[in-house]
């Protein structure tokens, strides 16, 4: 089987090799993948029992279990599009709670809003304010 690891992946794996064939001890594993000797310990079971595969993160590939669905970030933002599109992240929150019973976290909603150009945040609103003054100047 082919497994892709990164190079802090494949020096786990040949440190743990090495403890597995007593080049080194335990407790110096420990200090150098900067874990517990019991976290080497269990590093040395996954090891024994699926190989390098073990060592391997397990999600890798996989999306993230708290990852919003596409159909409600589009719905948002097509509510704040014909509703809100004057608003500011904090405003439209309160406003998709209230009226659409739709729960957001704030920094999401405001992610989303400068990714689709409805929100510019404060400092690149002031640089575009400098510039344009500079350039009419």
């Amino acid at each position: 089987m082919l497994v892709s690891m990164n190079e802090k992946e494949i020096f786990r794996l040949g440190t743990i090799r090495d403890v597995c064939e007593k080049r080194i001890k335990r407790k110096d594993a420990a200090q150098l993948l900067n874990v517990s000797v019991r976290q080497v310990q269990r590093l040395i079971t996954r090891y024994r029992d699926l190989g390098a595969v073990g060592l391997v993160h397990q999600r890798r590939g996989q999306s993230p279990g708290n990852k919003i669905n596409a159909d409600i970030r589009s719905q948002c933002l097509n509510l704040i599009h014909e509703y809100y599109a004057d608003f500011g992240p904090t405003l439209a929150r309160e406003k998709l709670i209230e009226r659409h019973s739709i729960k957001i976290g704030l920094e999401t909603l405001r992610q989303w809003m400068i990714a689709d150009g409805l929100w510019v945040p404060r400092l690149a609103s002031i640089n575009l304010v400098i510039v344009a003054i500079v350039m009419v100047s």
